[in-house]
């Protein structure tokens, strides 16, 4: 079965899915677009825990290109077509207007990512784009240089260009399967295996397992391998049931994949690393000398980061915390300091791709024009978002990225 020959096709309705469709139908092309799931933008609807960080409002593109390592010279034009100034402009014209956060974090005002899913389907509608559901791609049909047809479960869908925008492997229970991977490699483009990038931490201890859901705002961390100090980070960290999360965590996530692969991979977190220990020191002394009739037990919260006190008692085994607290010896309070210093953490591994916010991998961009996001080997092939090989960190810069290569594919094909 064959139906009727479209302009452009887009296969995935996510980010770029949605923003590809709907920039080549305002430019008066007929477009569908071919989604596996029930609805469009599955994924997009859980990002950020549901808030979306719709991009990062950095204005100069020098500044902001160089989150995306390698890849920034190869970005410069799709910057120049479709920035972060145009992602505001796109949604505020659509409703949506974006309030900017720590770090340059920009969210819709609603901190809402379904709102995110309902302005880029307002935009589809605007375009008259057709979309079929349940309607996963089998195969990617190619004669002399050109796509000539996706092959599905409801047939085979034919246009004069596709763009495909099925997103990488992270969060595969929304339908990031790698397809895409695979199409693109049976066509003969140079495909990097992902692995997952920016994800959380699996670690040993128990101590931070039991303060699941403390998030600690201003920590930092060291990374060792086999004892020796490699790096260290700075910013939030979020304990979890299996290990460590947040922002820090998750931004530093591939370098300490790396020393995994080299040896033994243990961290400390500072819990105050603006403060040097004989200032700890000196500041825990003033708040016992405070309470000095009351336990340890009573006061201890208010020595240490607010919620860990559950976690960290558990690595002072030879303090009595039923002690009052005039009885504290120098020794022990020195004790409480140092550990405050350099708590102590064994990572076990990365966690998988379920829960990875960003997994690498894809073609390499040698072999795509990014002017027009354009296959090298198929001249009516483009190719956007997570599908192409670039590492980025958190902070919106992975969905500014679908905003851009879906908008130059868009407006191109």
């Amino acid at each position: 079965m064959q139906t009727r020959q479209y302009d452009v096709i887009v296969i995935g309705g996510g980010a770029s899915g949605m923003m590809a469709a709907g920039t080549a139908a305002m430019r008066g092309k007929r477009v569908l677009i071919l989604e596996k799931n029930k609805t469009l933008g599955r994924k997009l609807s859980i990002t950020g825990g549901g808030r979306c960080n719709i991009t990062n409002a950095e204005d100069d593109i020098h500044v902001l290109l160089k989150n995306y390592g390698p890849a920034a010279d190869f970005l410069y034009s799709p910057f120049s077509q479709f920035g972060v100034e145009d992602t505001f402009t796109f949604f505020e014209k659509r409703g949506l207007p974006l309030v900017v956060q720590a770090r340059k974090r920009a969210f819709p005002h609603t901190e809402k990512a379904t709102d995110v899913c309902k302005a880029l389907e307002r935009y589809l509608h605007e375009g008259n784009v057709d979309r079929k559901f349940d309607c996963g791609v089998k195969r990617v049909l190619h004669e002399g240089g050109r796509i000539t047809g996706v092959e599905t479960a409801r047939g085979i869908f034919v246009a004069g260009s596709y763009i495909v925008a099925t997103g990488g492997i992270s969060h595969g229970e929304t339908g990031s399967s790698g397809d895409g991977f695979i199409w693109l490699k049976s066509l003969g483009h140079k495909v990097v295996p992902p692995t997952p990038t920016i994800v959380p931490l699996a670690v040993e201890e128990y101590w931070v397992k039991v303060l699941a859901g403390v998030s600690l705002s201003f920590m930092k961390i060291t990374f060792f391998l086999d004892g020796k100090r490699v790096f260290k980070e700075v910013g939030k960290v979020l304990f979890t049931h299996f290990g460590l999360s947040g922002p820090l965590i998750l931004n530093a996530a591939r370098k300490v994949g790396d020393l995994l692969l080299a040896g033994k991979v243990t961290a400390e977190i500072d819990a105050y690393p603006d403060t040097d220990l004989r200032a700890l020191d000196t500041t825990i002394l003033k708040t016992l000398n405070a309470d000095k009739n009351k336990t340890l037990k009573t006061v201890f919260k208010d020595v240490i980061p607010r919620g860990t006190a559950r976690g960290i008692t558990m690595l002072l085994p030879d303090i009595d915390f039923e002690t009052r607290v005039h009885s504290i010896t120098k020794e022990e309070r020195m004790k409480i300091a140092r550990l405050l210093k350099a708590l102590p953490i064994t990572i076990t591994g990365l966690m998988g791709y379920d829960r990875a916010v960003i997994a690498d991998g894809g073609v390499v961009l040698t072999e795509i024009d990014t002017k027009t996001m354009r296959s090298k080997r198929f001249q009516n092939l483009y190719i956007t978002g997570d599908l192409l090989h670039i590492n980025r960190p958190t902070g919106g810069f992975s969905l500014q990225l679908c905003w851009t290569t879906g908008f130059v594919a868009g407006k191109n094909a």
